[in-house]
């Protein structure tokens, strides 16, 4: 076994997991996040705590961090929720919510609109910043990822969306 499956999760007061059927459900406030197990992967609850027990076999060791990690991320997400920020760096671009659609103004000969998903809410709090949140990381994730191929950060100038904490190397411009 991994050193990672051994660790515990710890359960919060609010938080009610629940695996049965290779189904794993973890509920908390008013989210609920659920995630299918491998078959030979169980989760077992004890001291107030959720722990990994793998079956034998090489793909099962492997397969006991991951859901491990995965259970980790559900139980902060439903309490805490995850969020990532990104950033317009040009003249002109800017970010707008209208209803369940953002409106971006990056540079284009027509505006970008982008339907927020249902599990994902996003603010924008200057026209320049974007703040996604939600409580599952990999949907949080991917949606600051879509915004972000939109217009990914050029190397000359730095102009696009970035993420907040992105750090863009210029290149040097052509010399004559």
């Amino acid at each position: 076994m991994a050193r990672v499956e051994k660790m515990p999760v710890s359960i919060p007061k609010g938080v009610e997991i629940a695996a049965a059927g290779g189904l794993l459900t973890v509920k908390g406030g008013k989210k609920a996040l659920s995630l299918s197990l491998p078959h030979e992967i169980g989760i077992e609850l004890r001291d107030g705590a959720a722990h990994v027990v793998v079956g034998a076999g090489v793909s099962s060791a492997a397969l006991g961090g991951t859901v491990r990690a995965l259970l980790n991320n559900m139980v902060i997400g439903v309490t805490r929720g995850f969020e990532k920020r990104l950033t317009l760096v040009g003249v002109g671009y800017r970010a707008q919510m209208q209803g369940r659609k953002l409106n971006l103004s990056l540079g284009f000969s027509h505006p970008v609109e982008y339907a927020v998903p249902e599990d994902v809410t996003i603010e924008t709090p200057s026209q320049t910043e974007i703040v996604v949140k939600g409580a599952d990381k990999h949907i949080v994730g991917q949606v600051a990822a879509d915004i972000r191929g939109f217009r990914p950060p050029e190397p000359y100038k730095g102009k696009g969306v970035r993420y907040a904490d992105e750090r863009v190397i210029l290149k040097e411009a052509k010399k004559k």
